[in-house]
């Protein structure tokens, strides 16, 4: 792998901890910088999913229409075929955007090179780990989206009734007040939803850089996760902004088209489009998915070097390196240091109870393994 100077790496690790604003600016500069290398590495899940979604309009649409027994079993098939492409496609991408978590960290430690191959290449090591680990979260996160989503329609309920009670029907006021109180209910409901499932944020991160089994990660991003509510609602935000404008300028050229073609693309009611602007629709949805797709993985990762810089020193041996221009000493043989590798040197092998493991890997105490010599 190629190698950017020391000094430059550490250069992108943050000395103060990352404000919501910090995290977003320098999600973007990333994303920038390494473009092509994420869009090669998002989009062969996002192509899955695309071409389950086109399959899925495809039997939907004609399910509802075709006369003919026969045609129906098949469109049927699509529907089933294509939902299972769907969720692979996006369960797949989950798992690729955690493989690439540990090439991000390498990168903004030691400058290691941000590529497709070298993602792939993690995700190989512990594909099923970041499978079981992706599962969990993503019950987790249905669970209490579930209980956020009930508590919040409860609020709603009670919020309606009490500004029908006070305002007495008054139309403007009774208006700007449940604009004003649905507003920050909903953000309430959001910030509880982040504070809850932020907990499990960097579960894909820990297993790759730390080499920590699934329940052992789950319990260690547990004890990361501190503080970090308002900067995971900005960044839900600021990418949920992103998308839709994104989308939005993909689909304003397709709409005009459309129109062109006598098709009405504000209709609500899709079955009246015709199939080929309903593809369209779906893929042009899938490739602002492949644009944007990539800003959370480089935002949690951000996220998660921040923690450990803020909590842990995470950045102290590459300072050191930089400043004194001498290497970290060694610990002797059989002591064990008191917090977490930096960067264990092999993701495949197998992993070692977080109680007994060493304390560096290649001979460095935060265990910054292949460092370049100085």
């Amino acid at each position: 792998m190629q190698r950017a100077p020391a000094s430059h790496a550490v250069q992108r690790l943050s000395l103060t901890p990352l404000g919501a604003g910090d995290l977003i600016d320098r999600t973007i500069r990333l994303y920038r910088r390494h473009f092509m290398a994420l869009i090669r590495a998002a989009a062969p899940p996002v192509v899955v999913s695309a071409v389950g979604s086109v399959l899925w309009t495809v039997g939907w649409r004609e399910a509802w229409v075709t006369e003919s027994g026969g045609r129906l079993s098949l469109y049927v098939m699509l529907l089933i075929v294509g939902w299972l492409l769907m969720v692979g496609g996006y369960f797949f991408y989950f798992v690729v955007m955690g493989g690439a978590s540990r090439n991000l960290v390498a990168h903004l430690l030691s400058g290691e090179q941000v590529a497709a191959l070298s993602i792939y290449r993690n995700v190989r090591t512990r594909f099923w780990g970041l499978v079981g680990a992706i599962t969990v979260i993503g019950i987790f996160a249905f669970t209490m989206a579930l209980v956020t989503f009930f508590a919040w329609a409860f609020a709603l309920g009670l919020v309606v009734a009490g500004v029908v009670a006070l305002t007495g029907g008054t139309g403007w006021l009774e208006g700007l007040s449940m604009v004003v109180l649905v507003s920050g209910l909903t953000l309430g409901a959001l910030a509880f939803f982040f504070w809850v499932v932020g907990r499990v944020a960097y579960v894909p991160q820990v297993m790759l850089v730390e080499g920590q089994g699934v329940f052992a990660a789950v319990g260690r991003s547990f004890s990361l996760a501190r503080g970090n509510v308002r900067r995971l609602l900005a960044m839900f935000l600021f990418t949920t902004f992103a998308t839709y404008a994104a989308l939005m300028l993909l689909l304003i050229p397709l709409g005009w088209y459309g129109y062109a073609q006598g098709v009405d693309p504000l209709s609500f009611r899709g079955a009246e489009w015709p199939l080929w602007y309903a593809i369209g629709n779906q893929v042009v949805w899938q490739i602002s998915s492949i644009l944007l797709a990539p800003v959370w993985m480089l935002g949690l990762s951000l996220l998660y070097v921040d923690e450990r810089v803020r909590h842990e020193g995470y950045d102290i041996e590459l300072l050191a390196a930089q400043r004194l221009g001498v290497e970290m000493p060694r610990l002797p043989a059989g002591y064990v240091a008191p917090l977490a590798p930096a960067l264990v040197a092999d993701t495949a092998a197998a992993v070692v109870p977080a109680e007994t493991q060493p304390a560096m890997s290649g001979g460095s105490i935060l265990g910054l393994a292949d460092r370049p010599k100085f």
